[in-house]
């Protein structure tokens, strides 16, 4: 379920993600924000909830997701079917986020996001059950996963504005630091007990990350802030019975009418990205950025399975998730100094040298040092354009938005590691490298001239 604002590992790679969601204000608005006036005071208790909540989440989801490639291998599944499953549930999010903002936007955030983590757990402990001293069928372990998927992109896209709705801007880098530090402490705890776990018993792995969806909806349960958005127009959340169909458009019994507004209302967040300056920036940057990572990662996999195989990825994953935990601890600070135009103009070009790096390295130690200082010090850009992405964005569009920002994220680590595969495959892999690196090149500029307007909140 990974990450309460973002998904955070759409790519299935491990590492750690540009969350293409709304998070949290870390770049300013500007002297008039896009939101809808409806600023919320910080509740101490909720934002810890929300900590334990995407910590306990993140932590089960690596753990399984080192688990289910070993389980589905060892009941002689080929390749070729893990990689199909791991497609599907991509493909899977893909679809139910956007439909699911709109359900958020008006009204059920809260409902949908505990019983979605509600319905996960149960999967996982369907699998969990089943896998002990007998070998699934096939079926039982694709359904389980659709469910476990389909719940997963449900409770992300109703997540999105949750931080908006119960931090206040001054509040919202620490908010959105926390919850990157226990993605990242989680990407270097988790991958090493799931498979210590997995050595134990092939059941533990699944009862870990169900019982971390049980942890994760009793602390949404738990939190008292309204996550209801705001209607701008009457400054309160909206009523029951527009909660579902919207806009009461199909009185008469029409489908096609009721199905036309619900596609309007579910386009809503591509027409603000598309109109806002600011979101246009963040889309760019986390697509880029997002893919460049993947195509990066894919890179190394090819490069060292013959020089290292799986204990070299370790290596560089356990790198990249450490360094990547301490750049969100001092992420903070860099952005108070810095302010948020600056932090994620300068964090943009310097992502440019580990990425071109990569281009002449082989060994398992220089990619783990190129990516854990790519991760270290794209922390604090992380924060920032999250931040962007929340500030400039109403409440009551917040999880709209947000799938827009995600879908074209996922996209771009789904599409990068084939990319990558056929460079490597016809260039070599400084092919890759130098791709990745003359993308971020242009990326730079692209937002050294857009990211002026960017201001730090706190």
């Amino acid at each position: 379920m990974k990450h309460v604002p973002q998904s955070g590992d759409p790519d299935g790679t491990g590492l750690p993600n540009v969350p293409a969601a709304a998070a949290a204000a870390t770049a300013e608005a500007p002297s008039a924000p896009a939101g809808d006036g409806n600023e919320p005071r910080t509740s101490v208790r909720d934002v810890r909830l929300l900590w334990s909540a995407n910590a306990a989440d993140a932590l089960g989801t690596h753990v399984s997701a080192v688990a289910f490639p070993l389980l589905l291998l060892e009941f002689g599944y080929s390749p070729a079917v893990v990689g199909l499953l791991a497609g599907v549930g991509m493909l899977v999010a893909l679809v139910c986020g956007p439909v699911v903002a709109v359900a958020a936007d008006r009204g059920l955030r809260k409902p949908v996001m505990i019983v979605s983590a509600a319905v996960a757990a149960a999967a996982m402990t369907v699998v969990a059950a089943s896998v002990g001293d007998q070998r699934p069928s096939l079926g039982l372990l694709l359904t389980a996963l659709l469910v476990e998927r389909v719940a997963t992109a449900c409770f992300e896209a109703a997540a999105r504005g949750t931080i908006a709705l119960t931090s206040a801007p001054r509040d919202r880098v620490r908010t959105v630091s926390g919850l990157e530090a226990g993605d990242r402490a989680a990407l270097v705890v988790g991958p090493a007990l799931g498979g210590v776990l997995y050595q134990m018993s092939r059941a533990l792995p699944f009862a870990a990350d169900a019982a971390s969806y049980a942890v994760t909806a009793v602390c949404v349960r738990f939190m008292r802030s309204d996550l209801r958005a705001v209607d701008p127009a009457t400054r309160r959340p909206p009523p029951a019975e527009e909660v579902v169909t919207a806009k009461p458009v199909a009185r008469d019994g029409s489908a096609l009418r009721a199905l036309h507004a619900f596609a309007r209302e579910t386009s809503t967040g591509f027409t603000l990205v598309r109109s806002a300056p600011l979101l246009r920036l963040v889309l760019a940057w986390t697509t880029t950025v997002n893919g460049a990572l993947s195509a990066l990662y894919f890179t190394a996999v090819f490069t060292l399975q013959g020089n290292g195989g799986s204990v070299a990825m370790g290596l560089v994953l356990a790198v990249a998730g450490g360094t990547g935990l301490v750049g969100s601890f001092v992420a903070p600070a860099v952005v108070r100094r810095l302010g948020g135009a600056r932090t994620l103009v300068g964090v943009t070009w310097l992502m440019v040298a580990p990425s071109a790096g990569l281009a002449f390295v082989g060994g398992p130690w220089a990619y783990g040092i190129c990516f854990g200082t790519f991760c270290l010090i794209l922390a604090p850009a992380t924060v920032v354009v999250q931040a962007a992405a929340i500030t400039h964005t109403p409440t009551h569009l917040q999880a709209r938005a947000g799938a827009v920002l995600a879908t074209s994220a996922l996209g771009a680590g789904a599409v990068a590691p084939l990319l990558a595969g056929s460079l490597v495959s016809r260039s070599g892999p400084a092919a890759s490298a130098v791709a990745c690196a003359a993308a971020l090149v242009a990326l730079a500029l692209f937002t050294t001239a857009r990211a002026g307007r960017l201001k730090t909140g706190g």
